[in-house]
């Protein structure tokens, strides 16, 4: 089982990036898709999240800035990052509260490798 982070890079500010996260393995089922960010000294921190049956989560640092989607036949979440200042450069990672195999082997808290975004001013 794998989460893999695409999408990240480096772009002035203002503009805008999309990454993705894909589950890929014999997967069952993903829930709780989510994506963090990590500054250099920083800590993690939450960014974006979907929600079951709900609206997406943000932290007010990126509301009415970023977009958090997902396709679930796909196993794959979006962030759309619009309007990027160079406060959001970071790591950024994705992460699922639960997968569930094929084999109904169950990972909680699965983190991905991240994908860097660089914001220059």
């Amino acid at each position: 089982v794998q989460l893999q982070a695409s999408g990240g890079g480096l772009v002035q500010a203002g503009g805008s990036l999309r990454l993705s996260c894909a589950a890929s393995g014999s997967i069952f089922s993903v829930s709780g898709m989510a994506w963090y960010r990590q500054a250099p000294g920083k800590q993690r921190e939450f960014v974006a999240a979907m929600t079951t049956g709900g609206s997406p989560n943000y932290a007010d640092s990126v509301k009415g800035r970023f977009t958090v989607s997902g396709d679930n036949a796909k196993n794959t979440v979006y962030l759309q990052m619009n309007s990027l200042n160079p406060e959001d450069t970071a790591v950024y990672y994705c992460h699922a509260d639960s997968i569930t195999e094929r084999s109904w082997r169950r990972w909680r808290h699965y983190w991905g490798q991240g994908t860097q975004v660089t914001v220059s001013s």
